[in-house]
């Protein structure tokens, strides 16, 4: 893929029709699954990507936040990546795709927040039903393009169950009592049809999950925040990320995520997974996609 010069992110927004076409154009080849893991609190499809056939699966999650409909595009646009090579019987860095698809699985959610992606992009319309309550915890302006949380003010970064109560010390102290447009966990883990959704996908598949790559925008980093069950196979997988990616990989005492998806699979499943960090808003979104492509169709192989 060579970069566009003109490429820029903003070009890539999130957009439900183009999504859906490339949904329905994904749905057509058999060795690529369509299905949807559940619905969020406004009724939106959460969709579910399965790319490949294989017993050895990983999952890629992204859009968790309002404010990250880029990296919900860019999922999407591996997914189309991922079959335009399949059908040309390709090798993608060293990996034969007859072999990705027979032996490895990725699952894709592209977008775990869409009621926030909307938000974000379209605005809270006369008719939505949280109409006033969203106004409300947004300071009665309507203007929602910071917006991180879902529909009803719960941030879904902080709704696992990994570190739950120190975030409700850390809200406390931010002067958090309850919705807001970033920052609340809600009022217990897995509160929200989405995270719940997502978590209980991962439970049914424990045994098959093998890793988690969580994707979200940031300045270009990798974090391996799993406190003290870090494990020399976590370390090592990141380091090999890192590689990939170029991106720094960031050590738990040099961070302060809790309650993120990442943390709960390693302590809940007992599986690596990390944050992928992208940096979307300092760089051209082809040259982004570029710099993940590698660990992108490489994670299942490594991990």
């Amino acid at each position: 893929m060579k970069e566009n010069r003109g490429d820029t992110v903003s070009k890539h927004i999130f957009d439900d029709r183009k999504t859906e076409a490339a949904l329905t154009e994904l749905a057509k080849n058999p060795m690529i699954t369509v299905t949807t893991l559940g619905k969020s609190i406004l009724g939106r499809e959460l969709p579910l990507i399965r790319l490949g056939k294989g017993e050895h699966a990983v999952l890629y999650v992204g859009g968790i936040r309002g404010t990250e409909g880029v990296i919900s595009s860019l999922l999407i646009d591996f997914a189309l990546d991922y079959k335009r090579q399949q059908e040309k019987n390709a090798t993608v860095f060293d990996y034969p795709m007859r072999y990705l698809v027979a032996e490895r699985s990725i699952y894709l959610v592209p977008m775990l927040d869409p009621d926030g992606i909307s938000y974000v992009i379209n605005g809270i319309g006369a008719d939505n039903p949280l109409r006033e309550r969203v106004l409300r915890m947004n300071g009665g302006s309507e203007e929602l393009s910071a917006w991180q949380a879902n529909a009803r003010g719960v941030d879904l970064c902080h709704n696992f169950d990994a570190g739950f109560l120190e975030n409700k010390q850390r809200e406390a102290e931010n002067g958090i009592r309850g919705g807001a447009p970033g920052g609340y966990g809600g009022e217990y883990p897995e509160s929200e049809p989405e995270t719940a959704a997502l978590c209980r996908f991962l439970r049914g598949d424990r045994e098959a999950i093998r890793g988690v790559l969580s994707l979200q925008c940031g300045g270009g980093a990798i974090y391996c925040d799993c406190d003290d069950n870090l494990t020399a196979k976590t370390m090592s997988v990141g380091r090999v990320l890192s590689r990939f990616t170029g991106y720094q990989l960031v050590r738990p005492e040099q961070i302060s995520s809790i309650g993120s998806l990442s943390d709960w699979c390693i302590r809940a499943l007992c599986r690596p997974a990390f944050t992928v960090k992208c940096d979307l808003e300092a760089q051209q979104y082809a040259a982004v996609y570029e710099r993940l492509r590698r660990m992108l169709f490489s994670f299942s192989c490594i991990v």
